[in-house]
């Protein structure tokens, strides 16, 4: 067997919008047929094969910390989630694309779990502005995951898909939007599917 590296990658957003279903399918392979509000954080692993049959080949321990979606902005419910953010080699920002309040709080969790919330408010996107030199120099890999896609109404989709392309170039991330039964793979330099997966 290949070496066993260990990845840590958070999994961040607002209650409800399906961060531990989705750590869940991940790790387990199933769907999660009742989840529960996550209080504090939960973390479950997968184990990934790189390259898996070439000299390159590597094994990675993958952690996804599933941390509780409460936005509080007070100071303890910040701190307190804090010790989570440490030696972090990914994030994934899941967002519900029916509530579009999900996606503006992107910006405050990603923001608080890269140490570069300033703000005492932890209001950081008001009347659509937003610095996004933020994260031009960030060194974590941000992802990001839309759910709930196959909820919006045919008519809305094209809205929402390109303000979530927005999202993904303020971010610079990818984008991966779910179904209940696929995830269909946007890249936020590409407005077509670049692939499907069950």
């Amino acid at each position: 067997m290949a070496s066993l590296d260990r990845v840590k990658v958070l999994v961040l957003g607002d209650s409800g919008v399906g961060k531990s279903s989705l750590v869940h399918l991940l790790c387990q392979n199933q769907v999660l047929g009742n989840p529960s509000w996550t209080v504090g954080c939960s973390v479950d692993v997968r184990v990934q094969d790189y390259k898996e049959g070439t000299p390159e080949e590597k094994t990675y321990y993958i952690e996804l910390w599933d941390v509780g979606g409460s936005i509080g902005s007070a100071s303890s419910v910040k701190s307190t989630r804090a010790v989570f953010y440490n030696s972090v080699n990914g994030i994934m920002l899941v967002h519900d694309l029916t509530n579009k309040k999900s996606s503006q709080n992107l910006y405050r969790w990603s923001l608080e779990a890269l140490n570069k919330d300033s703000s005492p408010t932890g209001v950081i996107v008001s009347n659509g502005d937003y610095d996004r030199e933020q994260f031009a120099e960030n060194p974590v890999p941000l992802l990001l995951i839309g759910t709930k896609f196959d909820q919006i109404p045919e008519n809305k989709r094209n809205e929402v898909l390109t303000r979530t392309a927005f999202l993904s170039e303020d971010f610079n991330a990818e984008e991966i939007n779910l179904v209940e039964r696929k995830a269909y793979f946007l890249s936020h330099h590409s407005d077509r599917a670049a692939g499907e997966q069950r």
